[in-house]
C-alpha cells in the first residue's frame, strides 16, 4: 500500500530554484518516501527527537540535501527541504 506525498510550497520552491540534475535526484528520493518513509528500510532517514510527542524525520538526499518530514496515517508530509549545511546550521548537527 502506498503512501501520499504531500510537499510543502517552500519546498518546492527549493527544488525548483535547483539544477536540472539536482531536481531528478530530489524527486527519485521523495518519490522512494511513498513505498516506506520510516527508517529501517532502504535510504537514509532518521526519526529526530526535537519535541516530545512530534515524529519528525530527516531524509539525507545524496550528499547534498536533506529533508524533513511527518508522517499522519498513510500520508508523508514533507515540511522542509534544504542543503545538508542548511540542516546542520537549523539543526545543530543532526
Amino acid at each position: 500500500m502506498k503512501y501520499l506525498v504531500r510537499i510543502d510550497t517552500g519546498a518546492i520552491d527549493f527544488i525548483n530554484s535547483q539544477t536540472a540534475k539536482s531536481r531528478r535526484i530530489i524527486a527519485k528520493h521523495l518519490k522512494a518516501l511513498e513505498d516506506d518513509p520510516y527508517p529501517g528500510s532502504s535510504g537514509d532517514k532518521e526519526l529526530l527527537n526535537l519535541r516530545p510527542g512530534i515524529h519528525i524525520y530527516r531524509l539525507h538526499i545524496g550528499r547534498s540535501f536533506t529533508a524533513f518530514y511527518e508522517i499522519e496515517e498513510r500520508t508523508v508530509f514533507v515540511n522542509e527541504l534544504m542543503t545538508i549545511g542548511q540542516a546542520h546550521k537549523k539543526y545543530k548537527g543532526l
